[in-house]
């Protein structure tokens, strides 16, 4: 049983590779239809590593993170049409809401203060530096930004407190989630970069992919 699900494993992580490679060179040559059905299908696939899961334990944190990575579903098929920005946005906030609830309910609240200062500092600066070009989206982007660096220090604090494998792949998915969106934002408010679209998919697919990945590796260990 688990040598079929350890298959099955690498088995979707292989197929998000290969979905998300199409994924961005569609986007890169401008081939937008495919573009916009290789993109959704990646997060698909991601999504499906939690599908084949047996409920051992930590069945809420489980299904929090899935329902999760459905709004991120959301938001990136909202995200493919410009005039449908302001509702991927809050896609994704719902998203890091609950990533960051899934967190603090699985280890509780963690206090780092150090991580704390850090992680807000980083963003805090990076807001200053972008505002200027945001214009109306300055109270959106402001929330949002509180909202995806307060997930990131919950999911970095798994790591901290216990220092595992899966804690390690969830660390490093919400920090790679929080450099992806710095991308997105310099590129759409200040200004766009050399194969900044491929960058931002890139890092936005590792990062859920690591979290999906370390939640598969919580559950089936039965850690507590």
């Amino acid at each position: 049983m688990v040598d079929k699900i350890v298959k099955t494993k690498w088995t979707i992580n292989i197929l998000i590779l290969v979905s998300a490679c199409l994924a961005i060179y569609f986007g890169m040559y401008n081939e937008g239809n495919l573009f916009k059905i290789f993109k959704p299908l990646t997060t698909i696939l991601v999504i499906a590593l939690l599908f084949f899961t047996p409920k051992k334990s930590h069945v809420q944190l489980g299904r929090m993170v899935t329902i999760a990575l459905v709004f991120c579903l959301l938001g990136d098929i909202l995200l493919l049409f410009k005039e449908y920005f302001l509702l991927g946005l809050v896609a994704f906030l719902v998203a890091h809401v609950l990533f960051a609830v899934s967190f603090v309910l699985y280890k509780g609240f963690y206090k780092n203060w150090v991580s704390f200062l850090l992680l807000f500092g980083i963003a805090g600066a990076l807001f200053f530096w972008l505002s200027p070009g945001l214009g109306d989206l300055l109270l959106p982007v402001f929330i949002y930004v509180l909202v995806i660096t307060f997930m990131a220090w919950q999911g970095v604090g798994l790591y901290f407190r216990e220092m595992n494998n899966a804690h390690a792949w969830m660390a490093m998915g919400v920090l790679f989630f929080m450099f992806s969106d710095t991308l997105l934002a310099i590129a759409k408010f200040k200004t766009p970069f050399y194969l900044s679209g491929a960058l931002i998919l890139a890092t936005y697919w590792m990062s859920i992919s690591f979290i999906a990945n370390a939640t598969k590796g919580i559950i089936l260990s039965g850690d507590q």
